[in-house]
C-alpha cells in the first residue's frame, strides 16, 4: 500500500512539473519589442487592456476573425485572432506566438502576435 502512495506521488510531481513547463512565459511588451528576434516563433504571454480592434463576425457562420491592439502600460503590439475581437478597454491575457510582418485581410500590423488562447479579467 505504502508503495502505490510513493508511486502515485512521483507521478503527480511528474505531471506537475511538466504541465508548469508547457506554460509559456509571461513578458512584458517592451521585452518584445526591444528583442522582437528572441521571442519570434516563441509561445509568450502578455497581459494588459484592448486599445484599438479591427475585425469581423458575422453570427450564425465560421466568419470571423481580426486584429486588436493590447497595451501593457510599457508598450502595445497586435494580435492577431480567428476567433471574435474584444472590445476596446476589455482587460486581457493573451498567449500566443510572436512574429513580424504580421497581416491580416491586406493590412499590415508589423511586430504582432498569433493568438493561441485568451482569458478576460474576471470583475
Amino acid at each position: 500500500m505504502k508503495r502505490i502512495s510513493n508511486i502515485a506521488l512521483v507521478l503527480g510531481i511528474g505531471i506537475t512539473v511538466l504541465m508548469a513547463a508547457a506554460c509559456p512565459k509571461r513578458v512584458s511588451i517592451a521585452e518584445i519589442e526591444a528583442n522582437p528576434s528572441k521571442y519570434r516563433d516563441k509561445e509568450v504571454a502578455i497581459a494588459g487592456v484592448v486599445r484599438d480592434s479591427w475585425g469581423l463576425n458575422i453570427p450564425g457562420t465560421p466568419i470571423r476573425g481580426g486584429a486588436y491592439k493590447v497595451d501593457d502600460g510599457t508598450g502595445s503590439i497586435w494580435v492577431i485572432t480567428d476567433d471574435a475581437v474584444p472590445n476596446k478597454g476589455a482587460e486581457v491575457g493573451v498567449k500566443g506566438k510572436v512574429s513580424s510582418g504580421v497581416s491580416l485581410g491586406g493590412r499590415s500590423f508589423g511586430l504582432g502576435m498569433m493568438e493561441k488562447d485568451r482569458r478576460f479579467r474576471k470583475r
